[in-house]
């Protein structure tokens, strides 16, 4: 039974909606509660889309028995390692969920190469700096060929194949709203553990925070290579949901400037926000997308630059009338280790 396209366009939107919330968790994580200006978000995005697209489908390839150039004979590689998944969905699913611990660790070590360099600039010097290395990634995706096929691309391998054409973006769809939940989850539940206090305490005045002993480098750092492993899994996640990977896909406009605009509208240090935030981001880009066409007779410009421009506007907006987002900042009660918080253990 083949779907609507109503059901169609909500899948969809929903899909990149979770996707969207992991991302910007990990943004909120760092820039919400840390104040780390992370401008290269796009570097853990990308890497993860790269681990995706490089490593699972050579490991497939290879228990399968399929030789050829994984690059050069990426699509015929890529449809029989597809045909084999259909008698071997445990398999899978196992080399699937080993890619996202990869993609989660090798964004974690990235943040760590990232961070040490630049972590002692303040401001401005350490915006720029991420943003510059953030610039990287499509760079060495685009070049170096054996990573993800350069500026052609690749094809990944579908854990889903084994379901009928008309089931599988749904079923894709559950699992990333079930992994943004526990993604939210986790984010939630550091930032009210006496971590977040330390978090916020930074942000608002290191200085202070030193002075009662507190590792502020070193702090700073972890938050860094958390967030990248978070951002990392959004990245191999959106690589599998759309089927593959390209460099010139992972530019800072899709995935560090609108990340930045989702969590502003939304209310910087709450996930709340985060949640809202994003899925009104997400929305109004969906369609705009999705009507743009019939929207060209009416507008003195390129339609393809109407979402750009809406967006931009919005953002503004936003900035002038409503700098602190939908949601403003509250005092969250701290969860102890017994997992009680403090008024309730009083």
């Amino acid at each position: 039974m083949a779907l609507g396209t109503e059901i169609i366009f909500i899948v969809d939107l929903l899909a990149i909606y979770a996707i969207y919330l992991i991302i910007n968790s990990s943004l909120n994580l760092e820039f919400g509660y840390t104040g780390i200006p992370n401008f290269g978000k796009v570097l853990a995005v990308g890497v993860g889309a790269f681990v995706a697209a490089s490593i699972p489908g050579r490991i497939l390839a290879n228990m399968a028995g399929i030789e050829g150039d994984y690059i050069g004979d990426n699509i015929s590689i890529i449809t029989q390692v597809n045909v084999w998944l259909v008698d071997n969905t445990g398999i899978g699913f196992a080399v699937f969920f080993l890619t996202l611990g990869i993609a989660a660790g090798v964004g974690a070590g990235l943040g760590l190469l990232t961070a040490y360099p630049a972590i002692r600039l303040r401001g401005d010097y350490l915006a720029i700096t991420l943003l510059a290395l953030g610039e990287g990634v499509r760079i060495v995706g685009n070049n170096f060929t054996p990573l993800a096929g350069g500026t052609l691309g690749v094809q990944v391998p579908d854990p889903l194949s084994w379901l009928p054409g008309e089931l599988r973006f749904p079923v894709a769809t559950i699992g990333l709203i079930i992994i943004a939940a526990i993604v939210l989850l986790y984010t939630e539940r550091t930032v009210r553990s006496p971590l977040g206090r330390t978090l916020r305490a930074i942000r608002d005045n290191e200085v202070a925070a030193e002075s009662i002993g507190k590792d502020v480098t070193r702090i700073r750092i972890k938050t860094i290579m958390i967030a990248a492993a978070i951002a990392a899994i959004g990245g191999a996640l959106y690589a599998f949901y759309v089927g593959g990977t390209i460099a010139i896909a992972y530019d800072r406009t899709s995935w560090t400037f609108w990340p930045f605009m989702m969590i502003l509208i939304g209310g910087l240090a709450n996930n709340k926000g985060v949640l809202v935030g994003t899925l009104l981001f997400v929305t109004l880009r969906k369609f705009i997308i999705f009507f743009k066409d019939s929207l060209q007779p009416y507008v003195p410009f390129d339609v393809v630059w109407l979402d750009f421009l809406l967006l931009g506007v919005i953002l503004i907006a936003v900035l002038l009338y409503r700098p602190q987002g939908i949601f403003t900042e509250k005092p969250t009660k701290t969860i102890s280790k017994e997992g009680f918080t403090d008024k309730q253990k009083g």
